[in-house]
């Protein structure tokens, strides 16, 4: 027990979200595909995205998990034997083959429409505050106009901790 009171002390040396946050999120439309956002997610590593609308404000937000839920309900793929919708008929269709069906879902349609955010003056200790009240990894910073301008994630608060 005494080799914890000899721990120094952790401060958070940031003043605002806005010290804490990173800046300029990678976001997506609300309007874009499914199949974009798939591309978006894997393609940059993340487990999720804010979503925006055409004014940039953060809408929702996008995450693997919500495009696993909607691939499971939806289906990928259809056998050719059950396809409806041929100009021609398939002449000799091979057991096992299917056609993607081309999915017209977008975003805005499948995100979960819940996003935390916080103001560029708010300050760091009530950021990491609401981050632990509200037990989310990332809380959206947006300016006056409620416009997304950067993202606070544990990692961003951990950076800025200093004995």
């Amino acid at each position: 027990m005494t080799a914890l009171k000899t721990l120094p002390k952790m401060i958070l040396d940031a003043v605002t979200a806005e010290d804490l946050m990173t800046p300029n999120p990678i976001s997506i439309h609300g309007g874009a595909s499914v199949q974009e956002a798939l591309a978006l997610l894997t393609d940059r590593g993340f487990s999720a995205a804010p979503v925006i609308d055409e004014a940039g404000r953060p809408i929702g937000v996008l995450s693997r998990t919500d495009l696993l839920v909607h691939e499971r309900e939806r289906g990928g793929t259809q056998p050719l034997e059950d396809s409806t919708d041929w100009d021609v008929p398939p002449r000799h269709v091979h057991e096992g083959f299917s056609v993607e069906v081309v999915d017209p879902t977008r975003v805005r349609d499948i995100m979960t429409p819940v996003v935390f955010t916080v103001l560029l003056d708010t300050p760091a200790y009530q950021v990491v505050e609401q981050m632990l009240a509200l037990k989310v990894h990332h809380l959206f910073v947006v300016d006056e106009d409620r416009a997304l301008v950067g993202v606070v994630s544990p990692l961003d608060v951990l950076r800025h901790l200093s004995a």
